[in-house]
């Protein structure tokens, strides 16, 4: 070895990271073989914090600042080392950046939808996406926990664990909350701040700090939300009888118009007198299957209240959604 490979492998003066890409977390300082000088400079900026390991172990922890490297400013590492007080000779050691700014606007999501068993809708799976912020609060942690003797850990590395870290906390959440669906989605805020009560432990035990979290939608299968519009429609409407009643004398002034007239009408009125009282049962049975079971004939089975609903559709007296809200309101009642 030369004079000038030598005296290149013992000196390191000046320890530093510059932080090139906002998405590292954890940078190693490279060392190859080189020493770091008793008396170097080691800076780290407000957004940092810095880490000495010694032998695989966690030894000075450095917070912002300048420091001069001495036995005085690395007492963890003097004691490993067994240094005397007076040393002067370089020595190794490895020494880890880690990036302590807010990450913003991290997004997660559930990748498969969640099943949960709901009060009013029984088993339902639901899809829900959102955003959160975290900081690194503790490197010691997260060099032991997550990153390890990595050269570079970025953000990317940790947030597909942390991703799934929030769906599996959301999934436990959610189904022990007994929250029903439309309570979820109607107070997104709450269940925000529920979710943040359980994750900040999780984001904890790993040295982060989880700064946010927003629940921004939650959702169900598409069949299942159109159901459930079209049962929030009816009660916006009140009595279905009466309603459908209402709906087919409104068109008696357009029937007179047509071919037939008023005198073609007889049987429409009278159909659609029927499918508002099918309606309105139906539903009042699926809703009180005890007011229901007294007040609907013996003979008024469930499969007789789906035909009378089919071939009205067929008839074009009825929406395919209020068919479809209705037959899963009799099938619910039957399977219980």
């Amino acid at each position: 070895m030369g004079l000038g490979d030598f005296i290149k492998k013992q000196f390191i003066d000046v320890l530093q990271w510059t932080e090139d890409s906002d998405d590292v977390l954890a940078w190693r300082h490279p060392m190859d073989g080189m020493e770091i000088q008793n008396g170097a400079s080691l800076t780290v900026r407000d957004s940092q914090m810095a880490v000495f390991v010694n032998e695989g172990k966690v030894a000075d922890v450095f917070g912002p600042g300048m420091y001069k490297l001495t036995t005085q400013t690395l007492p963890v590492l003097t004691y490993l080392k067994n240094w005397d007080k007076l040393f002067e000779s370089p020595f190794k050691s490895d020494l880890y950046f880690f990036s302590t700014r807010i990450q913003l606007a991290r997004k997660w999501g559930t990748p498969q939808p969640i099943t949960i068993r709901d009060k009013d809708f029984g088993m339902v799976r639901l899809r829900a996406f959102g955003m959160y912020s975290y900081k690194l609060t503790d490197p010691k942690k997260f060099y032991t926990e997550i990153s390890g003797t990595r050269e570079t850990y970025t953000r990317d590395q940790l947030e597909e664990q942390l991703r799934n870290l929030v769906v599996s906390t959301m999934t436990s959440t959610l189904g022990s909350a007994e929250l029903p669906f439309l309570d979820m989605a109607g107070n997104q805020a709450l269940l925000s701040t529920k979710m943040k009560e359980h994750m900040t432990p999780v984001f904890d035990q790993y040295g982060l700090a989880l700064d946010n979290y927003a629940v921004e939608n939650i959702s169900l299968p598409e069949e299942l939300q159109k159901a459930i519009d079209t049962r929030i429609s009816m009660g916006m409407m009140g009595d279905l009888g009466k309603f459908t009643q209402y709906q087919v004398a409104s068109s008696i002034p357009l029937a007179a118009q047509n071919e037939g007239g008023i005198a073609g009408l007889g049987a429409g009125l009278a159909a659609g007198v029927g499918v508002g009282q099918i309606m309105a049962d139906t539903m009042r049975s699926s809703l009180n299957p005890g007011a229901g079971a007294a007040a609907a004939p013996a003979g008024d089975a469930p499969e007789v209240r789906l035909e009378k609903l089919k071939g009205m559709l067929d008839k074009g007296l009825i929406a395919q959604a209020d068919y479809d809200t209705a037959k899963a309101e009799i099938l619910k009642k039957l399977i219980g």
